[in-house]
């Protein structure tokens, strides 16, 4: 009998909305076609920040350039996958000092729909693929629900 190799399943959280939205920001990135081997997972792996690499980030730290521009990307994606599902545009804002300690907030019309305080931002990230999707949703469905809570003032 011959072997057929059999390539690995993707992870389910690979396949949420949410997770879609956020390789595709990664993407939208790259002008120049650098990332164009790398895969989908590659993409998003600095999310994973796991025990063990939390361990190698000091409790006190500046965030560097590139940790900010991931959470930028993350958030980008959680206000582009409630604006799919609601039609509202989304537009992020954030304020941050330079140790870390911020304010994410995600608009729509005049309607805040996600409000997040941010602390430690340089050790941001999730302990999973999973987590990192369970986040992700939590956060687009409180966006959602908000908008349709309030549909009048975030259309306005």
């Amino acid at each position: 009998m011959s072997e057929v190799a059999v390539a690995p399943a993707k992870p389910a959280a690979m396949e949420t909305v949410f997770v879609k939205e956020l390789i595709k920001q990664w993407r939208a990135q790259d002008m120049h076609g650098a990332w164009d081997g790398k895969s989908d997972y590659d993409l998003i792996e600095p999310y994973i920040v796991n025990k063990a690499k939390r361990k190698e980030i000091p409790l006190v730290g500046d965030p560097d350039p590139e940790t900010l521009w991931r959470l930028e990307l993350f958030y980008n994606a959680i206000g582009l996958t409630i604006e799919r599902a609601t039609g509202c545009m989304v537009s992020p804002m954030m304020k941050m000092s330079h140790e870390g300690f911020g304010r994410m907030i995600l608009m729509a019309g005049r309607l805040i729909v996600v409000n997040k305080m941010l602390r430690d931002v340089h050790r941001f990230g999730f302990d999973s693929l999973e987590k990192l999707a369970e986040e992700g949703d939590k956060a687009v469905a409180a966006g959602t629900d908000m908008i349709n809570k309030f549909p009048e003032v975030a259309k306005y």
